[in-house]
């Protein structure tokens, strides 16, 4: 064969060869190794950025319900459960019925109220006789007194009474001496004590229901003795569940205590979280990630950028499109999706977070 011409076979067969290979691995491979268009599309490019190198803390707690969101109904007076309306779970809204009580207490004021009242009209009836009487000057001054007195007392005996009515129950009360227990604040049934037939006895003094709140929640939690110094009233915290393990509820340290358990040698911290949705329950687990922001500041990138080979780090810094480099690192700390980098990349820099694998390779290769 023609030695010209068997030389240019060669040469389109290697240029076949190549074109293949560099459609296979996405890379132009000359002097330098460049990302192609397609490649652009699969990679993700981050800054190296100066950051806050924070600290986490993990625990592990409780759903609770916030204190000041929980409100205990106790009874007016004894009586005879009549009816309950209500059960353990139910939402209830502020005034609503959860029970009606028969009471003799509240029969026997009533009682009273209608005798006292009789009492009134016959004594302002007496007051008036005496006070026409002492104008025309048949009675006396002191008997004018003295009806008045007698009024007076009668109409204190009503106010006595109305008053004694209005605390075992005011306008949930009748006269036939049923009285109605209503539900204090917006809310979720969260306890019950008494049964439709069952009796309330006049030295009871435990609650009969208690209403929840649980449009915010608390997340309790134990923190041991060496991790005191990282938990601060106002830091963040995220909270997930075994419930809804893939979802984050976002809330912050609202409390700190300052007293350790002498058995347990562990501190309570609070986490206040809002639950419009209601997603979240009173004894439920959850897993809390608490961050401390008061740290110094630090070169960060992608956790995601790092590649680590041989027991050490690198990564793919980017300058241009056929401008990349393997560069060594040394990691500080890893937080959640960012990295805190001691030495090897400078702030503003970029660095390949996605797929960055196929371009190591390439260039370690090369």
């Amino acid at each position: 064969m023609n030695p010209v011409k068997k030389l240019s076979i060669l040469v389109i067969v290697s240029s076949i060869i190549f074109s293949c290979k560099s459609k296979e691995t996405e890379l132009v491979k000359d002097d330098r190794i460049c990302i192609t268009d397609s490649m652009a599309k699969i990679i993700t490019i981050d800054s190296a950025t100066l950051s806050n190198m924070g600290s986490e803390l993990k625990l592990s707690g409780e759903v609770s319900f916030d204190d000041k969101k929980v409100s205990k109904v106790y009874p007016f007076s004894s009586g005879q459960v009549l009816q309950v309306n209500v059960s353990v779970g139910d939402k209830v809204s502020k005034g609503q019925t959860l029970a009606v009580i028969k009471s003799a207490d509240v029969s026997g004021n009533y009682s009273d109220l209608s005798t006292a009242g009789n009492d009134v009209a016959i004594a302002k009836k007496q007051m008036d006789n005496q006070q026409s009487l002492y104008k025309n000057g048949i009675a006396s001054e002191r008997e004018l007194i003295e009806a008045k007195e007698n009024y007076q007392k009668a109409a204190t005996a009503v106010t006595k009474l109305k008053n004694q009515i209005s605390i075992n129950g005011g306008g949930h009360t009748t006269a036939n001496g049923t009285y109605n227990i209503t539900a204090p604040i917006n809310g979720y049934v969260v306890e019950k004590k008494i049964n439709q037939g069952g009796f309330i006895r006049a030295d009871a003094n435990d609650n009969l229901f208690t209403i929840g709140d649980v449009s915010d929640v608390w997340i309790v939690a134990n923190v041991y003795e060496t991790d005191i110094a990282k938990v601060k009233r106002g830091y963040a915290a995220q909270v997930t569940t075994l419930a809804y393990p893939d979802k984050v509820f976002t809330g912050v340290v609202s409390d700190v205590s300052n007293i350790l358990d002498p058995i347990t040698k562990v501190m309570k911290v609070r986490v206040k979280l809002p639950n419009a949705s209601n997603e979240l329950k009173p004894e439920m687990f959850a897993n809390i990630i608490i961050t401390n922001k008061e740290g110094q500041n630090n070169i960060a990138i992608s956790s995601k950028a790092i590649i680590s080979e041989n027991g050490k780090n690198y990564v793919v810094l980017y300058k241009a499109k056929c401008d990349l480099k393997v560069q060594e690192i040394e990691i500080l700390k890893t937080i959640g999706e960012r990295t805190y980098i001691k030495s090897g990349v400078q702030q503003g820099d970029k660095v390949i977070a996605g797929n960055q694998i196929l371009l190591f390779n390439a260039i370690t290769e090369k």
